[in-house]
C-alpha cells in the first residue's frame, strides 16, 4: 500500500462553501469513477454555520417545505443539562425513557464533485451536485458509492439521506454527472453503507448494505436482491462484527465489489468500540455472492498518518471509492472525518493480506 505523496489531495480550503452564512468542516467519504479520461469524486461536503449567535448553539437544515435551508437555535442554557454534545459529529438528547438518541447532527452535507485528469490534481466544483429534495434530505445527504453497470452503460450512485426519522439509503443514477434521475429511498432506516455490484448475477442486481439493529444483534453486512433496483428482498446475512478484532464495534461496505478471477472483492471499514476505523479485505463467491471465500484477519489501511488520527473526528480511515487499472486498485478515502486522502495498492498485495477460510 503507498500513499499518495501529495497527501491528502483535497482539504476544507479547496471547498467554497454552497452558501454565504455556512463553512466547510469536512470534505470526505468520497465515491470515485472514471468517465472518459476523467477522473470524477463524487464528495460529502459537510457545512455548518459561520458564525454563532450569542447564547445560541446554530445548526444548518434543509425545510422541504420551503427548499430553503433554515438555522435551528438551540438556547446554549439548555444545551449543558439537556444536551450532550461530546461527539463532535452529533448532538444527543435523552427521551422520556432516558435513552440517548441523536437530536441533530451538527453539520450539514451535500454531495459536490471534483474532477481530475491524473486522479491526484482535482477541481471541486463551486455549488452541490444536485439539491436537497424531500423530507427524508432535511439532514443532507452522505457517503456516496458509485458503482457503474457495464451491460447499461450508466453508473448507479447510492447515498444515505438523514433526517430525524432516520439514515436510510438512497439511489441516483447519471451517465454523464451533470443530470441525475432519483429513484428514492431503496431501504427503510436505519441503514447505511449501500453498495451496487456492477453487474447482475443470476438474472438479479446485488447490494450489500448495513442495517444498525436496535436491541438485539451489531451493525454488519447483510445482503440483497433486486430484479429492478427499486425493490429488495432476498436478505442474507454476509459478515458480522468479530469480538476480539479490529472491528469488533461496527462494520459495514466501503467501495462497491469488484469483479476479479478470483471472486467478487470488497473493501470495507470496520471500527473498534472506540470509534477507531480501519479498512479490510473480503473475498466472496462470484455465483453466490453471499459466501465468503477469504478475509483479511488484519486492516490493510489504517490511521496512522498525522492527517488521519488528527481532523474533525480523529482516528478514521472511511473508503466510500476506488478507481481499478491495471493490476491495482487507487483507494479515495476520508480521513479523520474532513479531508479525501489517496492510496494504491496492488490486487495481488490484497489477495496476500486475507486468509482463507
Amino acid at each position: 500500500m503507498i500513499r499518495e505523496p501529495k497527501r491528502p489531495i483535497i482539504t476544507p480550503a479547496d471547498v467554497k462553501p454552497s452558501r454565504d452564512f455556512l463553512k466547510v468542516d469536512g470534505v470526505f467519504n468520497c465515491g470515485a469513477a472514471k468517465l472518459g479520461d476523467e477522473y470524477i469524486l463524487l464528495c460529502r461536503v459537510a457545512e455548518s454555520c459561520r458564525e454563532q449567535e450569542d447564547g445560541y448553539v446554530c445548526i444548518p437544515v434543509y425545510n422541504e417545505k420551503t427548499e430553503r435551508l433554515e438555522v435551528v437555535k438551540l438556547d446554549r442554557e439548555e444545551v449543558g443539562h439537556k444536551y450532550d454534545m461530546s461527539d463532535s459529529r452529533m448532538i444527543f438528547r435523552k427521551n422520556a425513557s432516558g435513552i440517548k438518541k441523536i437530536k441533530y447532527l451538527t453539520s450539514l452535507s451535500h454531495l459536490r464533485l471534483a474532477r481530475s485528469r491524473d486522479g491526484i490534481h482535482f477541481r471541486v466544483e463551486e455549488q452541490p451536485a444536485l439539491p436537497f429534495s424531500g423530507r427524508y434530505e432535511r439532514w443532507g445527504m452522505e457517503d456516496p458509492r458509485i458503482t457503474y453497470m457495464e451491460e447499461e452503460g450508466r453508473f448507479c450512485i447510492t447515498y444515505t439521506a438523514v433526517s430525524e426519522l432516520g439514515a436510510m439509503p438512497g439511489l441516483l443514477l447519471t451517465r454523464d454527472f451533470k443530470e441525475f434521475e432519483r429513484l428514492g429511498a431503496i431501504f427503510p432506516p436505519e441503514n447505511k453503507d449501500v453498495v451496487l455490484f456492477p453487474r447482475k448475477i443470476g438474472g438479479l442486481y446485488y447490494a450489500c448494505h448495513r442495517p444498525v439493529p436496535y436491541e438485539i444483534g451489531t451493525p454488519d453486512i447483510w445482503m440483497a436482491s433486486s430484479p429492478d433496483l427499486v425493490h429488495w428482498g432476498g436478505h442474507r446475512h454476509v459478515c458480522g462484527v468479530h469480538e476480539e478484532g479490529w472491528e469488533n464495534g461496527r462494520i459495514g461496505s466501503g467501495v462497491p465489489p469488484l469483479y476479479t478471477d478470483r471472486g467478487w472483492l470488497h473493501i470495507y471499514h470496520g471500527a473498534d468500540a472506540h470509534n477507531r476505523y480501519c479498512l479490510g479485505a473480503m473475498l466472496t463467491d462470484l455465483e453466490e455472492p453471499w459466501k465468503i471465500l477469504a478475509q483479511s484477519s488484519r486492516p490493510i489501511l489504517e490511521p496512522r498518518e498525522a492527517y488521519e488520527q488528527e481532523g474533525f473526528f480523529g482516528g478514521v480511515v472511511f473508503a466510500c471509492g476506488c478507481v481499478a487499472e491495471g493490476a491495482g486498485l487507487t483507494v479515495y478515502y476520508g480521513a479523520a472525518d474532513d479531508k479525501i486522502a489517496r492510496a494504491e495498492l496492488s490486487l495481488e498485495e490484497i489477495f496476500n493480506s486475507m486468509e482463507w477460510v
